[in-house]
């Protein structure tokens, strides 16, 4: 029991070094997904509605061909929204 309770202090530092780093390496990617979250948290059901299938702006088709080339800030960008996103459509009834 002892060695598990030494098992788990020693791990919680590394996890938070580990955050920490993916947290920085993608600073662009960061600050589009915080963008992307925001958009879908500040509109309302009808304004997501409304956007559905128009055109992405010429940034987000850039960011967006730069996570279809690196699979891991794709992953790491889909981790960070899909929470939040989910969330928004399901209350709007984009999704069941």
């Amino acid at each position: 029991m002892v060695h598990r309770r030494l098992y788990l202090f020693a791990l919680a530092p590394a996890l938070f070094f580990v955050g920490i780093a993916r947290a920085q390496q993608y600073p662009i990617m960061d600050m589009v997904a915080d963008k992307v979250i925001q958009k879908y948290q500040q509109s309302t059901c009808q304004q997501l509605w409304q956007r559905k299938g128009k055109p992405k702006p010429q940034r987000e088709q850039e960011a967006l061909r730069m996570m279809r080339n690196d699979p891991q800030m794709r992953a790491a960008f889909i981790n960070k929204v899909a929470g939040p996103i989910a969330n928004k459509m399901f209350e709007c009834g984009m999704i069941p």
